[in-house]
């Protein structure tokens, strides 16, 4: 029987060496990476049944790096292995396109058992958030519908910005012009009604755009 292919991306080497160790037993793993900007640019080669992603990694973060994949890959399944525990960032993960979303703090067999849900054509959400993401829900539902009204590139260009990196930097890795990162930049502080780089950065952090 053919072995489902998996990518693991997380900017923690050491728990990348340990997942990868405990899923070859019953799949394949055809790629690791430590940031979301490499994971998107190498994935669509890999040809991934599944890709086991962090939210809080380095240069693009999980929930950006997710939307691309979808795109790119569009029967890719997408499971979050995350600290993250805020109802309101699982809600977005799956409007985004995940199929799965599992605590670190959960055992280990946990995510093998996630893994075998999503390939069955099955949504997984941990125990552990079930409840408070159902509260989140009941809530505010129109809350989930939009996530700030940032575009993807925006937000690309917010993460960039908020870890410290300057216009140039950020549109070498992003593949525009400085002046394209200009225009994103004082168009997000123009519509989130911010005047200064403290509070932009401070709306990213709120937002789990970059991890506090």
């Amino acid at each position: 029987m053919k072995r489902a292919r998996i990518i693991l991306a997380d900017d923690h080497i050491l728990l990348l060496d340990t997942l990868k160790h405990l899923l070859l037993t019953e799949f394949e793993v055809v790629g690791t990476f430590a940031d979301g900007h490499s994971l998107v640019e190498a994935a669509p080669g890999l040809n991934p049944d599944v890709v086991v992603l962090d939210i809080g990694m380095p240069t693009m973060n999980g929930l950006n790096a997710g939307e691309r994949l979808k795109k790119a890959l569009p029967r890719v399944k997408l499971i979050y292995l995350t600290m993250n525990r805020d109802p309101d960032v699982a809600a977005e993960a799956f409007r985004l396109g995940a199929s799965g979303y599992v605590l670190k703090t959960s055992a280990a067999s946990e995510l093998i058992g996630a893994i075998r849900e999503v390939l069955l054509g099955r949504c997984y959400v941990t125990p552990l958030m079930t409840e408070e993401m159902l509260e989140s829900f009941a809530q505010n539902p129109k809350r989930r519908k939009n996530r700030h009204e940032l575009t993807l590139r925006q937000r690309e260009v917010l993460q960039l910005l908020a870890e410290g990196r300057s216009m140039k930097e950020a549109a070498w890795i992003l593949g525009v012009t400085p002046r394209t990162v200009a225009f994103h930049k004082y168009s997000m502080m123009e519509q989130l009604h911010v005047k200064t780089n403290a509070e932009l950065l401070q709306f990213a952090l709120r937002s789990s755009i970059v991890p506090a």
